[in-house]
């Protein structure tokens, strides 16, 4: 019998190595059982299971009905106002439960990452991709509440996967920074929290970019989560948006994303020393 005599040598990556994206294709039933361990565990023994998926969009829906619809009378067009909330609520809920989560999965990981090579990008990107059945779950109802208003959406409706796709992006060029920061610095978990109430109301979820005077749209602009939620509302309602804010908000997710693969990258061999 002939032995197999190949040897593989881990090296720490320079500065600018190569990201070995194709990795995570490889350990591609990894990162689906992390997800899936992720969602079992979240609705483990719940009370009301998955309704949970409903609850947090439906009560800020209520609230932003109340003050922005009732008492600021923000401007919608056409689309009843619960109808243009909960059409920006549903990839925020994704994108803001995402990035929480990712940000303290390595800490949570540890003996994951301290015992078994892999891609430590597997973790992250597991807790955000397991919340892919909330949203699926909101955007079922989203249709419930466009049809208790009488509201009918427009054909784009058909890409309301790519829209999942948008805030999981989206969630992960901030989650993977996080995440990797966590590690040497834990006060970033007790960030997270409070920066995500904080984002919510700098994101144009509860009103429209085109609300925020011309002065300061360029704020938005920098926002991540800008030209998801004006394509949402775009091609769920055909509401219109500011298209260079949300060129420059994409753009900035894309730099924020790739950024923070190299940086995850460059620090990543330290994480089972550290952690």
């Amino acid at each position: 019998m002939q032995l197999d005599t190949r040897v593989n040598v881990l090296e720490p990556p320079g500065r600018f190595s190569p990201l070995k994206l194709g990795e995570l294709w490889h350990y591609r039933e990894l990162l689906y059982i992390l997800a899936w361990r992720d969602v079992k565990v979240r609705y483990k023994q719940a009370l009301l299971g998955a309704a949970w998926a409903l609850i947090q969009p439906l009560a800020l829906m209520a609230i932003f009905t109340l003050l922005f619809s009732k008492v600021a009378n923000v401007p919608t067009g056409d689309v009843p106002y619960p109808v243009f909330a909960f059409v920006g609520l549903v990839p925020w809920t994704l994108f803001s439960n995402g990035v929480t989560n990712s940000g303290s999965s390595l800490v949570g990981s540890q003996n994951l990452v301290t015992k078994v090579y892999f891609p430590r990008l597997v973790i992250p990107a597991s807790a955000v991709l397991a919340w892919i059945p909330d949203f699926v779950i909101s955007s079922v109802f989203l249709f419930v509440i466009m049809a208790i208003f009488g509201f009918m959406p427009p054909i784009t409706v058909v890409l309301l996967p790519v829209i999942m796709v948008a805030a999981i992006f989206a969630a992960l060029s901030v989650g993977v920074w996080l995440s990797a920061l966590n590690v040497a610095y834990r006060d970033v978990q007790y960030v997270v929290p409070f920066l995500i109430q904080i984002w919510l109301f700098l994101t144009p979820v509860a009103y429209p970019t085109t609300s925020v005077p011309e002065g300061l749209r360029w704020i938005t602009g920098l926002n991540p989560m800008t030209w998801v939620i004006d394509v949402s509302r775009s091609w769920l309602t055909g509401a219109s948006f500011d298209v260079g804010i949300a060129a420059m908000s994409f753009a900035v997710t894309v730099a924020l994303f790739v950024s923070g693969l190299y940086y995850f990258r460059r620090v990543e061999h330290f994480f089972a020393d550290v952690i």
